[in-house]
């Protein structure tokens, strides 16, 4: 058929009514891999001469099972690309919002504002809807403004040109795995739990710690998704549970055995391992060989406690890095590794680690751990991720770091642990039943500054709850108060973890999410964190955000504003 016939017939079919809307849906744009698959490697996007341009879609489409699927689609047809970037580096990312159908206005939230449509200024049109559209550069330290990292009121609706984001990635940002995801208030677990979000990596990991120097590494992306068998009952091989609750989303409250149906199902590099049976996806690896595995949990609600086991024995994990900055960022720990058999990451955490694999012939599992998220949580129970394959033939990752570089310079800050802070605060999670009577009924999700009045958090206010000053060091005291565990995240900063429940801890990581643990409602004191919360970048000056990094509870309010002024203002 010559290539005249066919532009005749494709205009023909646009011309048909509806012909053309049935093309597309029957089109899977946002395709996942089956089930066993073995586990392949997103395409890497890299820097040429300091720069980076990247073309983004973000789209959706409906799976076989019905679930609505999103995904953001490069110029080269890749899904969910890494991002590869070295400090320094401009990055310029067009996102193109092609997601489907008019806007459904959230009323629950009464916070959509603005005029809808292409024509609205996208940063500040503050419309949020189910096909809005925004990124967040999850533990990036740059500005907080429009086409930068500002989500408060950046809002990209269908039909609009591609927007631009444009920045540096600082010259002393730690390298390290971060991530791109939606935060679009009110719909933001719509579009993560379905599948929106990618890795960002900033290159130079090896400058930081010479252990990972000419590994291969590979990223896995860990997300969740609305389970795709929600009426098969249990695998035989599980022990009986008791009576199942169902919370008001749908979702399996918390067992406290480690078993039963999950409250999502969970996909590696987007391989399904779907309840009841947990089908496996499959990691190839050369015998004995060392990688450096970077995991990021990209879930919306599902906590991960990671092991590797071999022969059904936990393997020790050597930790390079936690949510992008290197475990021996303090300076005073040359090429340390911190050694683990489990690694917890809560929703929006990362962590980095050298896996050595098995020899041949020994049997290798890659599982999550359950994890207690108290009487009031979801259900996440012990599971498989994927099995490890050793052979010679085994394809290496495309990725390796350089086997020599010159080490990082020393940080230009004293460690954030010798720091005195100005002032302590303390915040407070807090959860209110519409219906006291009923534990299925709607919650409104709180954080709150102690002294003030719990208030969800209202997106039509520009009010910050704390103000500080660009230069300050802060400790943060943050309480649970409610009966689930929550994930406390802040945008453009890190902090250190000083006390766990009132214990001191000599932790030199630094974090931008952390688990809370829940109130039991038998102690005295509520569970907490002491934070130190390092405010002296000074690309941070603006207002942003903090909150539960479990989206469901950022979404109905468990949020709060902060504003960042100017040294000396």
């Amino acid at each position: 058929m010559s290539k005249r016939v066919k532009a005749f017939l494709l205009l023909l079919l646009a011309a048909v009514p509806g012909a053309a809307q049935t093309k597309e849906s029957a089109r899977e744009i946002c395709a996942r891999p089956l089930a066993g698959s073995e586990v392949g490697e997103a395409e890497d996007l890299r820097s040429r001469n300091g720069v980076l341009q990247v073309d983004l879609a973000v789209e959706q489409d409906t799976g076989p099972s019905g679930q609505v699927r999103y995904c953001y689609i490069a110029a080269d047809g890749s899904q969910s690309p890494n991002i590869r970037v070295a400090p320094g580096d401009l990055l310029i990312l067009r996102l193109k919002n092609n997601l489907g159908g008019a806007p459904e206005l959230s009323l629950a939230h009464q916070h959509v504002h603005g005029e809808a449509g292409g024509g609205a200024d996208p940063c500040a049109s503050s419309v949020m809807s189910a096909v809005s559209a925004n990124l967040h550069f999850h533990g990036l330290t740059i500005p907080p403004v429009c086409h930068q990292d500002e989500v408060l009121k950046t809002s990209i609706q269908p039909g609009s040109a591609p927007f631009e984001y444009r920045f540096h990635i600082p010259k002393d940002q730690p390298p390290g795995l971060y991530w791109y995801h939606p935060h679009i208030h009110g719909f933001t677990k719509l579009q993560v739990l379905g599948g929106a979000a990618g890795a960002l990596i900033v290159e130079g990991l090896e400058r930081a710690n010479k252990e990972v120097a000419g590994l291969r590494e590979r990223v896995l992306t860990i997300r969740d998704q609305d389970l795709l068998n929600p009426d098969a009952p249990p695998s035989s091989t599980e022990p009986l549970m008791p009576k199942i609750r169902i919370d008001h989303d749908g979702d399996v409250v918390n067992t406290g055995t480690g078993f039963g149906k999950p409250a999502k199902d969970l996909s590696l590099n987007f391989v399904p391992v779907p309840y009841p049976d947990y089908p496996a996806a499959v990691i190839r690896m050369k015998p004995n060989e060392r990688q450096l595995w970077r995991v990021l949990n990209a879930c919306a609600i599902t906590y991960l406690n990671l092991q590797v086991l071999y022969n059904r024995i936990p393997q020790v994990l050597q930790v390079v890095a936690l949510d992008g900055v290197s475990v021996n960022q303090n300076g005073n720990a040359n090429d340390q590794l911190a050694r683990r058999n489990h690694l917890g990451i809560p929703p929006g955490g990362r962590v980095e680690f050298i896996v050595q694999a098995p020899p041949a012939g020994v049997a290798a599992s890659l599982v999550t751990r359950t994890v207690n998220t108290g009487p009031g949580g979801e259900n996440d129970p012990n599971r498989p991720l994927a099995t490890i394959l050793t052979s010679d033939d085994a394809p290496e990752p495309v990725s390796m770091l350089p086997a020599s570089a010159e080490p990082l310079p020393q940080p230009a800050l004293p460690w954030l642990g010798d720091v005195t802070p100005v002032r302590t605060r303390k915040l407070y999670f807090s959860e209110k039943l519409e219906d006291p009577s009923n534990p299925n009924s709607a919650t409104t999700f709180f954080i709150t500054l102690d002294g003030q009045t719990p208030r969800p958090f209202d997106p039509a206010s520009d009010v910050p709850a704390i103000v500080v000053r660009q230069g300050e060091v802060e400790d943060w005291i943050i309480e649970n108060r409610s009966n689930e565990l929550h994930a406390f995240h802040i945008h453009q900063i890190h902090f250190l973890l000083m006390d766990w429940f009132g214990i001191p801890v000599n932790e030199p990581f630094l974090r931008d999410t952390i688990n809370v643990p829940f109130y039991d409602g038998k102690t005295q004191q509520y569970p907490s964190v002491r934070l130190r919360m390092d405010f002296r970048d000074p690309n941070i000056v603006g207002s942003f955000l903090y909150h539960c990094h479990l989206l469901e509870h950022e979404d109905n309010g468990m949020m709060g504003l902060i504003r960042v002024e100017a040294a000396g203002k």
